[in-house]
């Protein structure tokens, strides 16, 4: 059977590294579209979509998001497999119906999570697990009918509902992109957290956060079955 045909819907205002990462991890045909651009696909010819993550937050109200939420909601209705990625996590749940809102606080750095469900999109990731976050918003209610399957102090950081999926983390991370965001909200921030962050990322913490990249085989893996059923069906 041929490779997966995914959109991958690129909300990082054409940040290079957020390419290369999505890249990497995905091993599908990607179509990548400039989604804080304006950029969406006119149709839904594909076995899946990707939203990555983004400086920018899902209630602003900027027509791309609208257009974006819109596409992403209209996806899920055709039952394709979705998966989106902190910005992408919030576009899903809002997409789905449910609600993303300031956290008053701003996580950022090598943090763990504890999964709480054992969902497909997480098999082979342990109980309690490492991953790089940064962020500010969260998503203060699952949409209607969705599981959390993901969680840590600062909230929700996973949830499945039917085909979608959304991770408030960054799997996708590398330490070079890890150190290019941290250094980016030193002025937000202050210059001492900045360092602080920047002192735990190291090639030990690299090595345990990397058992959450499983997350992107799982994905693939899952919406590969759902193309599979959906042939048979026909």
């Amino acid at each position: 059977m041929t490779r997966l045909r995914v959109a991958l819907l690129d909300a990082s205002h054409n940040d290079e590294s957020t390419k290369r990462n999505f890249r990497r991890e995905l091993d599908a045909d990607l179509v990548e579209f400039d989604a804080s651009g304006g950029q969406i696909p006119d149709h839904f010819d594909y076995d899946a979509v990707v939203v990555t993550g983004s400086r920018s937050s899902v209630y602003w109200d900027e027509e791309w998001i609208g257009n974006l939420v819109g596409y992403v909601a209209n996806a899920d209705e055709r039952d394709i497999p979705l998966l989106g990625v902190c910005f992408g996590h919030q576009v899903v749940a809002a997409a789905l119906g449910g609600s993303v809102e300031d956290m008053g606080a701003f996580e950022l750095g090598y943090n763990e999570i504890e999964r709480t469900e054992n969902d497909p999109l997480l098999e082979g990731v342990g109980e309690q697990f490492t991953v790089f976050t940064s962020h500010g918003d969260a998503v203060t209610e699952l949409p209607p009918g969705a599981t959390a399957i993901a969680t840590n102090e600062y909230g929700n950081h996973g949830f499945r509902k039917g085909h979608a999926f959304g991770v408030q983390f960054h799997p996708e991370y590398d330490t070079a992109t890890a150190e290019k965001i941290a250094k980016s909200k030193e002025e937000f921030l202050g210059e001492e957290r900045v360092q602080s962050v920047l002192a735990g990322i190291t090639p030990e913490n690299y090595d345990a956060a990397c058992e959450a990249k499983r997350l992107f085989d799982n994905f693939v893996r899952y919406a590969e079955d759902v193309r599979k059923a959906s042939t048979a069906a026909a």
